[in-house]
């Protein structure tokens, strides 16, 4: 690891504070690396040369607190350590702002490869591919079989008027990024609205579950990753995210990666049905969860593809982000037509 320490992260003032919460747990100087940043919470990993352990922490001049809450994540972390859900296992929580300039959480550190790409998950070869992607299923079946009260998370959200509150939340993304003409985004809002489904019972959420989100070694998800968007709501849709993310997308060069084209990676409708084996639950209203999840990333590209107008934000394939939204339009709006 390099001298220098990361943004965010004083390795010496780490030191100091888990000294004093956690005596004995560090055994010498800490170094640090930042191995995660962008719009998500920022990942750390911290060594003394024998351990290691992962630190999270907000975005540097993050604004909205509820967006980056690490109590919540910490919280959700530690509540699935008891159950069959591979997670961390959590070390300590600091809400104290004056240790590293926000709250932060430390968690121990799995190995483990997040496959972000085809060309990475090919490696593996198809039988090992499909065996991974396949177990990204059975263990989302795991996490949605979890009992939220028996775990202590009956009060982690608010499950009644769920997909509602979503589409209004996404919609209201849409308008605050408004700077052109995008056919066809507000006719998919008004459809979803229109067919919103009546939910299952609410389940403990991740909230962007797929592949990259996993850590995987010897061929098994060793961790699930990135809980920030996590609460109680309605299970599918984490299930009509992870399906569209295993859409084949024929976007050569997008920056935006899908690792469905990877051979031996099972197609959607196989995901689908090993779910509701699996579950028990009802899947035939998914074209809807599935149209929403389009529906949802073409405004996250929009929202990057305004900003990247205005000269605020910067990133590799940036500039081609705003070419990649109406794809995502059209087949929300074909998910949806099609059910």
């Amino acid at each position: 690891m390099s001298s220098a320490p990361p943004p965010g992260l004083d390795p010496e003032q780490l030191r100091r504070f888990l000294d004093r919460e956690r005596p004995g747990l560090v055994s010498g100087p800490l170094e640090a690396r930042l191995i995660e940043g962008g719009r998500s919470n920022l990942t750390y990993v911290v060594t003394d040369g024998a351990g290691r352990w992962v630190v999270r922490r907000p975005p540097l001049g993050h604004v909205l607190a509820t967006a980056h809450d690490m109590r919540r994540e910490h919280r959700v972390i530690s509540a699935l350590h008891t159950t069959d859900v591979p997670v961390p296992e959590t070390l300590l929580l600091c809400e104290d702002d004056s240790v590293l300039g926000a709250p932060f959480y430390v968690m121990e550190f799995v190995d483990g490869t997040p496959y972000r790409s085809a060309g990475e998950l090919a490696a593996l070869g198809p039988d090992r591919t499909r065996a991974a992607v396949l177990g990204l299923v059975d263990t989302l079946v795991d996490l949605h079989a979890v009992d939220p009260a028996a775990v202590g998370l009956g009060d982690f959200g608010r499950p009644e008027g769920f997909l509602d509150r979503q589409l209004r939340r996404w919609g209201k993304q849409l308008d605050a990024s408004r700077g052109r003409e995008l056919p066809g985004i507000d006719e998919l809002h008004a459809a979803l609205g229109r067919a919103l489904p009546a939910s299952p019972a609410p389940t403990v959420i991740h909230g962007d579950y797929r592949l990259d989100n996993v850590l995987i070694d010897d061929d098994r998800i060793r961790a699930v990753l990135d809980w920030e968007m996590s609460t109680l709501g309605d299970p599918l849709t984490d299930l009509g995210l992870l399906v569209m993310y295993s859409t084949p997308l024929d976007l050569p060069g997008s920056p935006i990666s899908t690792t469905a084209t990877a051979p031996g990676h099972p197609t959607a409708a196989e995901l689908v049905e090993r779910y509701a084996a699996r579950s028990g639950r009802d899947t035939s209203g998914l074209a809807w969860y599935t149209a929403f999840a389009w529906f949802k990333l073409a405004v996250i590209l929009e929202g990057i593809h305004y900003r990247w107008t205005l000269g605020q934000t910067v990133g590799a394939g940036f500039d081609r982000i705003g070419e990649l939204v109406p794809v995502f339009i059209e087949h929300g709006l074909t998910t949806l037509q099609e059910g």
